[in-house]
């Protein structure tokens, strides 16, 4: 019987030793995606920010510019990409939403990301686009991958349509989660016109007839929890500016927009929340129940040995004795 639950314990110990790696480095790369039907929103401020008056064509300070950022699942279209991709794909329409303290428009600027759902490496489809127009993106958006490292990752810039690195900082403490802090700079770079303008008939298509163009530049910084990949707070240092032509009369350029854009306080609050949620999760297969497994199948393997040796023990002397010299009867 001891010979038996020493067999059992044995191979539940070689059982739980072998679940242990299979999870981390097997079932956790496949398991862990962003879901196809992912929904998110968030609100960024720019306090005592520059904005140029279309009407009268000069810049002006005003107390605050609200960004509102969407980014929603297209289900539909990932199913559609993943038939030919032949891997989980995710695309996110996404909606950056511009207006003043008067609540008008200032831009409005669409978007579709598409990219790997385990791995966040951009997918290259049909329908890839920034505001209406075709991009072919290279490099991180939104979010890094699980499991980020310390190190530079290339990052896409979607005003400037250009990929730079985007480099790894340093490690800091954020409400809790340690996280890790990257920053990038776009220098001064001529971009498109939004193709949505804030006043009623001027277009792209207008404003380049009198020679005016668009300048962007900006300091983008990101902090980062590493074992998600998911930002917990993002700002950025941002400037515009109108360039030469006719539209501007004599003047050489104009801001556009200038401002220290910052998530708003409640959703900083709901980010970190979600975040350290997900981290949970994913530690759970990282590391909980990989180590869990792999202490579990020790123990299983200690206490196997432990009743196989049991049952080799002699029996004792004293009870052998006395077994020999009890006496028989008919």
């Amino acid at each position: 019987m001891r010979r038996k639950s020493g067999l059992i314990l044995l191979a539940l110990a070689v059982f739980f030793a072998a679940l242990s790696p299979l999870l981390r480095w097997y079932a956790f790369p496949r398991l862990a995606k962003v879901p196809a039907n992912a929904y998110q929103d968030m609100v960024l401020e720019a306090r005592n920010a520059t904005l140029l008056d279309y009407g009268t064509m000069t810049a002006r300070t005003v107390p605050k510019v609200t960004i509102v950022q969407t980014l929603k699942g297209n289900v539909e279209e990932s199913e559609r990409i993943e038939r030919t991709a032949g891997r989980d794909v995710v695309v996110w329409d996404g909606l950056s939403y511009v207006q003043g303290p008067d609540g008008k428009m200032v831009s409005r600027i669409p978007e579709r990301y598409i990219f790997d759902a385990h791995t966040q490496e951009p997918v290259h489809a049909t329908g890839e686009m920034v505001d209406g127009h075709p991009v072919r993106r290279e490099g991180l958006e939104f979010k890094w991958p699980f499991r980020t490292e310390k190190r530079d990752y290339e990052y896409f810039d979607a005003q400037a349509r250009v990929t730079a690195p985007i480099h790894y900082k340093g490690t800091e403490n954020f409400r809790g989660l340690e996280v890790y802090y990257f920053e990038q700079t776009i220098p001064w770079t001529q971009v498109a016109m939004p193709r949505t303008m804030p006043v009623a008939g001027i277009t792209p298509e207008t404003v380049a007839k009198t020679g005016t163009t668009r300048w962007y530049t900006t300091v983008r910084r990101f902090w980062v929890e590493p074992v998600t990949g998911a930002p917990v707070y993002g700002e950025e240092i941002h400037r515009e500016e109108l360039r030469g032509g006719t539209l501007l009369g004599d003047r050489d350029k104009v801001t556009a927009f200038a401002g220290h854009v910052k998530m708003r306080e409640d959703y900083i609050e709901h980010t970190v929340d979600l975040v350290a949620a997900n981290r949970t999760l994913v530690l759970l297969m990282t590391s909980y129940l990989p180590w869990g497994f792999l202490t579990l199948g020790v123990l299983l393997l200690a206490l196997s040995l432990y009743v196989e040796a049991r049952g080799r023990r002699p029996a004792d002397p004293e009870s052998a004795t006395a077994a020999d010299t009890e006496p028989v009867t008919a």
